[in-house]
């Protein structure tokens, strides 16, 4: 297998089996019993965990302030997500596989900010890219209402 393909493996679908295995944690976990916060804090340290392991299996030392910023943004844009997320489920009953469908359509926010962000629009066929975003709308929302 060359490169790309192994990339799309790495990043492609084993965070899709993973995130969807950490739903399912999600929702055992809310209905178990867990407060809010204690909830965040314990995927917090699983997170440091996993971090930690990496780091000890691959030092790497690079950083910089501007990287960051930009980490401390996907960790509290993150967190809170998952927070609301726990709290539709806890707080309101919501089920996770109708909300599954709907949060991840966050997929089209990033690839928006994508192309405006990093001009990824240079390099994009915007008519499978428009094909795409219209399949998870409309996947999304008839999922949800199920």
């Amino acid at each position: 297998m060359n490169t790309q393909t192994w990339g799309l493996i790495i990043g492609g679908l084993l965070p899709a089996l993973l995130f969807g295995l950490s739903n399912v944690f999600a929702k055992a976990a809310n209905s178990a019993g867990i407060g809010l916060g204690l909830y965040i804090i314990s995927i917090g340290v699983s997170v440091a965990v996993v971090g930690t392991l990496i780091y000890l299996l691959q030092p790497d030392d690079t950083f910089s302030m501007k990287a960051l910023v930009h980490t401390a943004g996907l960790g509290l844009s993150w967190a809170l997500g998952s927070a609301c997320i726990a709290y539709a489920l806890v707080k309101h009953g919501a089920k996770i596989s109708t909300l599954v469908p709907l949060f991840n359509m966050n997929s089209l926010v990033a690839v928006l900010l994508g192309l405006w962000l990093f001009a990824e629009w240079k390099d994009v066929n915007a008519l499978k890219l428009l094909a795409g975003a219209v399949l998870i709308t409309v996947g999304g929302t008839l999922v949800a209402s199920a």
